[in-house]
């Protein structure tokens, strides 16, 4: 399946990104994608912008003929709890938020600890999607994760780029396929994420295809099919948790 819509991607703002908003808006438009998440790094992390860069954003015209722009953060969770590095006021004004484990930002933790980290994250009422929970450096307990993930209206995301052999983040093939596993069993939605730090990778899922393929992933349960399924998912979270 041919999906449009991506709400994971970097532009230069995040500091090791390559392209400008513009940039990134021309080529997802070019591709014929319905919508494109802008998830600049937060503060927390090295180069990336201040947290005025996210105060601002409502400056940013959404609409761009056929494409409806999402402008938002991938902010790092921070401690064991599940804290994140922008406040809650600001979070609830962006139109997406990814919260991920990053290791510039947060030491790895054991099992118990980095499952409460994610889980922690989930329960904040502006988090909508989990980044790369697949990072081997943070093991966690999936099962725990997928639960929580069903239970807070939160989407799990699988990550293009960390299953590029290249990659920094470790075991990601063997994590994806035992969450994905769990999501079928209880029935949670995943989104796939190109965590494009490049225009021309907007919209690659190539490395997620034929692991979906693979474990017989049923679309049904794939968010990016339909971006009201998403939304709703967020008014979900925000009436049951907010």
């Amino acid at each position: 399946m041919d999906y449009k819509i991506d709400l994971h991607t970097h532009t230069l703002a995040s500091g090791h990104a390559y392209n400008t908003i513009d940039e990134m808006v021309n080529e997802a438009k070019r591709k014929g994608m319905t919508h494109l998440g802008i998830t600049e790094h937060a503060p927390k992390m090295p180069g990336t912008c201040h947290e005025f860069y996210f105060q601002n954003l409502k400056v940013v015209e959404r609409k761009r003929e056929n494409l409806t722009l999402l402008l938002g953060s991938e902010v790092n969770i921070i401690d064991y709890e599940g804290n994140v590095d922008l406040p809650e006021n600001l979070l609830k004004r962006l139109d997406i938020v990814i919260a991920s484990l990053h290791t510039p930002c947060i030491k790895p933790g054991n099992v118990e600890e980095n499952t409460s980290a994610l889980v922690g994250a989930m329960k904040k009422s502006y988090v909508h999607i989990i980044g790369h929970p697949d990072d081997g450096r943070f093991p966690v307990d999936y099962e725990t994760v997928v639960k929580a993930a069903k239970e807070t209206h939160t989407l799990l995301e699988i990550n293009n780029n960390s299953l590029r052999p290249s990659g920094p983040r470790v075991g990601t093939r063997e994590n994806d396929i035992r969450m994905l596993k769990l999501c079928m069993e209880y029935e949670v939605p995943v989104i796939f994420g190109s965590d494009a730090h490049a225009a021309c990778d907007i919209g690659n899922f190539g490395m997620i295809q034929p692991l979906i393929e693979e474990v017989g992933f049923p679309k049904e349960l794939v968010a990016n099919r339909s971006f009201e399924e998403i939304r709703a998912l967020q008014q979900c979270k925000s009436i049951s948790i907010g």
